[in-house]
């Protein structure tokens, strides 16, 4: 298989076999994001190449593979023929293959619409990871994600009425101290106009060669301590109401929140209140991330 340039994936994908569909992001504008900023510039890889790719991994591993995930950083960009081209081709060469997924942002999910999303559905693609970050329309606009809470809203509908599974990230923290009620209340109110499958939470960390890392260290950004950060969280699920799987599975966060909503969003509370009681010498000290 060939790689170009840095290849992320959800904790979620761990076991899936990385098959790279394009290279870089094609908006490559927030402020937080430090992944492709020195590049490599946004391309789409040939469809020959990603087949060949895919044929090279079932030499090597079989036709035992249940779960498949395209990289790169925002792959639902991709022209619709071809990803539903290599979508179908994977369920041709592995099938046991249970759920393929791309990452992709509201932007162009919207760009897509319905029609496309429901062709790529019908081609096997089944989860689509995205970026939600914030539900404030401020905050969105200042990190320069590119999109908007209608839009985001939107995007999200098209893609559960697609039949594709949808699991929606949000940064906690991402508005900082002046937005932070903000952020969790008009999040949430988007989250619960969505109904996403899953919600998964981050915590934000300032990354290098990023705009907001200046922003903080010119005094123009004031983050959350961990117990700002956790107070956030209670707000934003005390709101949070939508059937969902809410998931807090990563290294940035201050605490480990997993469970059903609404079902088990008073058990959640509680988790927060007894966090909030800790010393502060509990919590991950700050730190500047690299990758």
């Amino acid at each position: 298989m060939r790689y170009v340039g840095p290849i992320y994936r959800p904790p979620s994908e761990a076991d899936s076999l990385l098959i790279q569909a394009t290279i870089g992001c094609p908006h490559n504008k927030c402020t937080f994001c430090m992944v492709y900023k020195k590049g490599p510039a946004y391309s789409v890889r040939p469809v020959a190449e990603i087949k060949e790719d895919l044929e090279t991994a079932h030499g090597q591993l079989g036709g035992k593979i249940h779960s498949l995930f395209f990289p790169a950083g925002n792959t639902i960009a991709m022209p619709t023929a071809a990803l539903a081209e290599i979508c179908r081709y994977a369920h041709q060469l592995f099938p046991q293959l249970e759920r393929i997924t791309v990452y992709g942002s509201s932007r162009y999910i919207y760009r897509k619409g319905y029609e496309k999303l429901k062709e790529l559905a019908e081609a096997g693609l089944s989860r689509i990871h995205v970026g939600l970050e914030t539900g404030d329309d401020d905050i969105l606009k200042t990190i320069k994600k590119g999109t908007t809470a209608r839009e985001q809203i939107q995007a999200g509908l098209w893609v559960k009425e697609a039949g594709i599974e949808l699991s929606e990230y949000v940064i906690l923290g991402i508005g900082g101290k002046d937005r932070s009620e903000q952020h969790a209340l008009k999040t949430a109110s988007v989250l619960n106009a969505i109904a996403p499958d899953f919600v998964r939470l981050r915590t934000f960390v300032p990354k290098i060669n990023t705009l907001l890392l200046h922003q903080i260290r010119k005094g123009r950004f004031q983050m959350l301590s961990p117990k700002e950060v956790l107070l956030e969280t209670r707000l934003l699920l005390d709101n949070l109401n939508c059937p969902t799987l809410l998931y807090s599975d990563h290294y940035t966060n201050y605490l480990n929140l997993e469970g059903r909503i609404p079902a088990d969003k008073e058990r959640l509370l509680s988790s927060i209140d007894e966090a909030l009681a800790w010393d502060e010498s509990h919590f991950r000290p700050f730190f500047v991330g690299t990758q």
